[in-house]
């Protein structure tokens, strides 16, 4: 292919800049990125099984960078002020969003009629981290041991069953649950995941659907009792709890959430290469893998390219889940 006299111009241009070491500005903050404290936003509340993961993640991105990772918990909204906040931060790499995007962005679209961001425009993505599954919890005083109890429980109180939500993925595979065993259950939408648990315990509500890193120790400690876990295999911080599939709720299949790193839309693209380089190989240490692994998670290594590909599949799904689920938008 012949070259125009401008294009040739222009690359011979470029190539001397390199040489010469002027560079173009991305590639230049790039050179010495990171030279200042980053900032890593949560979803969720300090203390939660999502805070826990940023934080484990922030900590391990300090030690890789030698630079300060501060995580800032924007908690609210099922995860959409924090996302809105990091869609509108400046794009520069020193603001980062590790979160569990199948229900910040891929499920977001979905049950909610009007975001403050676009998960697509809006962001770059990074990488993947890990993915999980999410589990039906009640407490231990009512006699339910099965999901069939809890099915049977439900049916025989019509108008007075209920189960508390915090977040997206809780809210569709508790949904998706009650659709498929019809026990007619209404949900109460919380804030706070202290909150709910409080509310169960205290039997305003009857169960609550929320992540496995979360519930491993409240179910170990005996505070609230797992009935089933919503992924495709069962969790190995919890091996006695079944899938829902196996628990008998047919045609339930897997539902398991997923985390990623993301940045804002403009940051350039040598930034945002060296923090997939970073965060490749924190998800591919043995740290990182044993931390996954004892709260019931799994790694789950990625790339930039992929992670797009993943996102733009997953909105589609979880809208086709959301939809079988019939959740209708709020």
């Amino acid at each position: 292919m012949k070259l125009t006299r401008r294009e040739w111009l222009g690359g011979s241009m470029l190539a001397t800049g390199w040489a010469l070491g002027v560079l173009p500005a991305g590639a230049q903050g790039a050179q010495d990125y990171p030279n200042r404290d980053i900032r890593a936003i949560c979803n969720f509340p300090a203390g939660t099984g999502g805070d826990i993961f940023v934080r484990f993640y922030a900590d391990r991105l300090a030690a890789v960078t030698g630079k300060n990772v501060i995580v800032e918990n924007r908690a609210g909204a099922f995860g959409n002020i924090a996302s809105e906040a990091a869609a509108k931060s400046k794009p520069d790499g020193y603001t980062i969003l590790i979160t569990p995007a199948s229900s910040t962005f891929a499920t977001a679209v979905h049950t909610f009629k009007k975001l403050g961001f676009d998960p697509i425009k809006d962001f770059v993505p990074v990488t993947t981290l890990s993915k999980l599954s999410f589990i039906i919890l009640v407490d231990p005083k009512l006699p339910i041991k099965t999901i069939a109890d809890l099915t049977a429980y439900e049916k025989s109180r019509p108008g007075k069953a209920f189960f508390g939500v915090d977040a997206n993925t809780g809210l569709v595979t508790a949904e998706l649950y009650n659709k498929l065993a019809g026990t007619g259950s209404k949900k109460v939408q919380y804030k706070d995941i202290q909150t709910m648990a409080n509310d169960l315990y205290a039997g305003s509500i009857d169960y609550m659907s929320r992540d496995v890193p979360w519930a491993t120790e409240q179910v170990r400690s005996g505070k609230f009792r797992a009935l089933a876990v919503t992924g495709g295999q069962r969790a190995s911080a919890l091996p006695d709890v079944p899938t829902m599939e196996e628990a008998g709720i047919k045609g339930y299949g897997a539902v398991e959430p997923w985390w990623a790193v993301f940045v804002p839309a403009g940051t350039p693209q040598p930034i945002v290469d060296k923090l997939e380089g970073y965060f490749n190989r924190i998800v591919a240490s043995n740290e990182a893998k044993k931390f996954l692994s004892n709260l019931g998670s799994d790694s789950y290594p990625g790339n930039a390219k992929m992670l797009k590909e993943l996102l733009a599949s997953e909105i589609k799904r979880w809208g086709e889940l959301v939809k079988l689920a019939g959740i209708e938008p709020q």
